[in-house]
């Protein structure tokens, strides 16, 4: 069964997908780790691929870039193709100087001035969202047995990329206690809690508000491999 923006069959989709913003980086990661891949989406070039990790089935799926995106892919996964996990795999600004290039960030709960929440089904009007907690656990057991560092945060989920009250970060930082920022999650979360599903965020610090340094564009597509290692043992 397809929806407007999927063209898949329900079966063609595991029940755990990973969701890199970049559906380059969903090529990627299907042509780099998965086994016996098939491709199942290239409506409006969203890539989705189906494939195997260490013998376990696993699916992975560009999301686009803002709510608005994540919100639709997201949404359609979890209801009508029965996607129970959904694990995003996403670059982000770092808000201090504690975060460096390339290190990997697990968003405890996310903070937004969006409305998407409170739009998308009429209650909702806290300033937070927050991941699968047991999701949360799992990915922690995982990172710790690839031996790979993890910082744990608030992470801030922004409706704009070129603000321009550029220092306005340091306001959120302070005030929310936000590590970094990306522009995803706090929707992801949302639908995962208004259906009954599994979230969880894991970013790979792409440049830094702080010190202005920066990774290129082929850099994010090519060498978060980290976040994606994590990721992909969560294959069931």
């Amino acid at each position: 069964m397809a929806t407007p923006h999927i063209e898949a069959s329900k079966e063609q989709i595991a029940p755990v997908v990973l969701m890199p913003g970049d559906p380059l980086r969903a090529k990627f990661i299907a042509d780099t780790f998965l086994d016996n891949v098939e491709r199942f989406n290239t409506v409006r070039n969203m890539f989705g691929y189906t494939g195997t990790y260490q013998g376990k089935r696993i699916s992975v799926m560009g999301s686009g870039m803002g709510m608005p995106s994540i919100g639709i892919y997201s949404y359609e996964l979890y209801k009508f193709y029965d996607v129970k996990t959904i694990i995003r795999i996403g670059s982000a600004g770092a808000y201090t100087d504690q975060l460096d290039l390339y290190d990997v960030v697990l968003a405890d709960k996310a903070y937004s001035e969006s409305s998407y929440a409170n739009v998308q089904d009429g209650e909702y009007a806290e300033p937070y969202t927050y991941p699968s907690e047991t999701l949360n656990n799992r990915i922690e057991d995982a990172a710790k047995t690839l031996d790979i560092p993890l910082r744990k945060g608030t992470i801030h989920s922004s409706d704009v990329f070129y603000r321009e009250n550029h220092d306005d970060f340091k306001r959120i930082r302070d005030t929310y206690g936000a590590l970094a920022v990306e522009m995803e999650s706090f929707a992801l979360f949302h639908n995962a809690r208004v259906l009954g599903k599994e979230a969880a965020c894991l970013l790979t610090i792409s440049d830094s508000l702080v010190t202005n340094e920066a990774t290129t564009s082929e850099e994010r597509q090519n060498a978060f491999t980290k976040m994606m290692e994590i990721a992909l043992s969560l294959a069931e």
